[in-house]
């Protein structure tokens, strides 16, 4: 790749202003860090750029889209091994592998484990970028939905422990009447009951409160015993 900060220029890329999406590049090659470098700030994202992946994994987790570009073959920790961290402690953070040969059960390895793409060098500059663009996108996704998830754990550990049993019987569709059977209690005390599991879990309607708990637990019989 030949790649200059003039290509920006020619782009009419702007330049990086506040915290936008990251993209990090761990390469042992320097030429191939700073060639990156470049071309990710012409886009308009953040670059960090590490030597190993002993160093990257030094790097606090960020809140903000990003990916890694990550060389295959590195001293120490390689690409593959540095996937497998990821997948425990970064979740959230796409890869794209780049290496300068292809191997083909490597490739089928680190695509399986997730990867985005697996570039082999040289690559265009516009196959990067597209993959680059995706990942930031999966990652933007990614972010959102572990938020949502949070809010509403955050919410349904508010819930007492009664009120973690009105909620997963509501939800599995029965009647007020039928919670009270299942629990032993009235139906006044189940309506005071679901009226501050509403108010807790900030559920607008039934189908709202039944669409966060698929989200919270694989089944409603699950909240039940919790």
């Amino acid at each position: 790749m030949n790649l200059t900060h003039a290509l920006c220029h020619e782009l009419g890329a702007p330049p990086l202003l506040g915290m936008g999406p990251i993209v990090f590049v761990v390469d042992d090659d320097i030429s191939v860090r700073e060639s990156l470098e470049s071309l990710i700030r012409c886009e308009g994202w953040q670059p960090e750029t590490f030597s190993s992946g002993q160093e990257f994994l030094t790097r606090p987790r960020v809140l903000v889209p990003s990916c890694l570009v990550l060389d295959f073959s590195l001293p120490g920790l390689n690409g593959l091994e540095l996937q497998k961290r990821m997948a425990v402690e970064r979740t959230d953070m796409p890869i794209i592998f780049i290496t300068g040969y292809r191997d083909v059960p490597m490739t089928v390895q680190a695509m399986k484990a997730g990867a985005v793409e697996f570039l082999t060098k040289p690559f265009s500059e516009g196959a990067l970028v597209s993959a680059i663009r995706a990942a930031i996108e999966r990652s933007r996704v990614a972010l959102s939905r572990g938020a949502e998830m949070r809010v509403l754990h955050d919410r349904y550990a508010s819930l007492s422990s009664r009120e973690r049993q009105v909620m997963a019987l509501v939800v599995s569709g029965l009647l007020n009447k039928q919670v009270g059977g299942e629990l032993g209690i009235s139906e006044i005390t189940v309506k005071a009951h679901r009226g501050k599991v509403m108010q807790k879990m900030k559920a607008d309607s039934l189908p709202d409160l039944v669409r966060m708990a698929a989200k919270l637990l694989p089944a409603p019989a699950t909240m039940a015993a919790a």
